[in-house]
C-alpha cells in the first residue's frame, strides 16, 4: 500500500510541477512572436552592424539582416532559417552557440541574452512568419 501511495504522490508532484512550470513560462514562450515587433528590434540592436553590406559578417557570409526577405534568403552557403525547426535552423545554432566557436554570434561580442535567444527560437518554431 505504501508503494502505491508513493507512486501516486510522485505522479501528483510531477503533474503539479508541470502545471506550475507552464504557468511560469515567460510570456514570449506563450505569445505569438512577431518578426517586426520582437525579432527585428533584436537584429537592429545586436546584429545589423555586421550583417549588412559593408559589414564584416555580410562580407564573410553574405547574410544581410536588413529585411525579412534577406534574412530568409540566408547566406552564400544557404538558408539559415528552417521554419518550424529551431534544431535545423543554423541561425539558432550560432546564437545558441551549438556550433564551432569561430561562428558563434554575435561574433567576438557579448552573447545574446537567454530572453533574446528564446525570441528567435520561438519565432522559428512558430513558422518564422513575416508578421
Amino acid at each position: 500500500m505504501s508503494k502505491f501511495f508513493s507512486l501516486g504522490a510522485q505522479a501528483g508532484i510531477a503533474a503539479l510541477t508541470a502545471v506550475l512550470a507552464i504557468g511560469f513560462l515567460p510570456s514570449a514562450a506563450r505569445a505569438e512572436m512577431s518578426f517586426k515587433e520582437d525579432v527585428f528590434p533584436i537584429i537592429q540592436l545586436r546584429c545589423l552592424e555586421c550583417h549588412q553590406p559593408g559589414g564584416e559578417g555580410y562580407e564573410k557570409s553574405g547574410l544581410d539582416l536588413r529585411t525579412y526577405e534577406s534574412l530568409m534568403k540566408g547566406t552564400k552557403f544557404g538558408a539559415v532559417v528552417t521554419p518550424h525547426s529551431a534544431i535545423e535552423s543554423s541561425l539558432i545554432a550560432v546564437i545558441e552557440r551549438r556550433t564551432s566557436p569561430e561562428i558563434w554570434m554575435p561574433h567576438k561580442r557579448k552573447e545574446l541574452s537567454s530572453c533574446e535567444r528564446r525570441v528567435f527560437s520561438h519565432w522559428v518554431r512558430q513558422g518564422a512568419r513575416k508578421n
